[in-house]
């Protein structure tokens, strides 16, 4: 198979930062929060963020949902991997999972202001330029491994591969 422009700049890449992301799901709403800090403020996404040593994505995406949202979260299924590449050198790259068994009640705290979203209602404007190619399908239950390059927040290319 060849690669496509985008999938050959990450021929020999390396992550310099590791992260995961959460998007727990009932019925046809899905759980974003509104970030208030770190990469991203001012977007709209899921609750995540980076690892911290000795941890797995798993441990790391149970305590950032924990952190940021007050829930305990059951089963998570991991759905996909994001690889970002900036143009400033941040490399990034994020295990996404999906999950519909938490505890709680969704609390608004210093990193995060949770807000519920139908699947049909996801304000993709206000998010990254990315989520809009693969979001969709992962809530749907596809998925998948995806890489994209930046330059602060305008997207210059992308690939999405669904595995399914």
């Amino acid at each position: 198979m060849q690669l496509s422009e985008t999938a050959e700049i990450f021929t020999d890449w390396m992550p310099n930062m590791v992260a995961n992301l959460v998007f727990l799901t009932r019925g046809d709403e899905v759980l974003l929060i509104h970030k208030k800090t770190g990469l991203g403020k001012g977007k709209i996404n899921g609750p995540g963020g980076k690892l911290e040593p000795g941890e797995t994505a798993l441990e790391s995406a149970v305590r950032e949902v924990k952190e940021e949202l007050l829930l305990t979260v059951g089963e998570l299924e991991e759905m996909g991997h994001l690889h970002f590449d900036f143009v400033d050198g941040l490399k990034l790259h994020c295990t996404v999972f999906h999950g519909t068994e938490f505890s709680g009640i969704p609390t608004e705290t210093r990193e995060a202001k949770p807000e519920w979203f139908r699947f049909d209602e996801v304000p993709y404007d206000r998010m990254w330029a990315d989520d809009r190619h693969w979001l969709p399908q992962m809530l749907e239950g596809r998925k998948f491994d995806a890489w994209f390059r930046f330059d602060g927040e305008e997207m210059l290319s992308r690939e999405v591969r669904f595995l399914d």
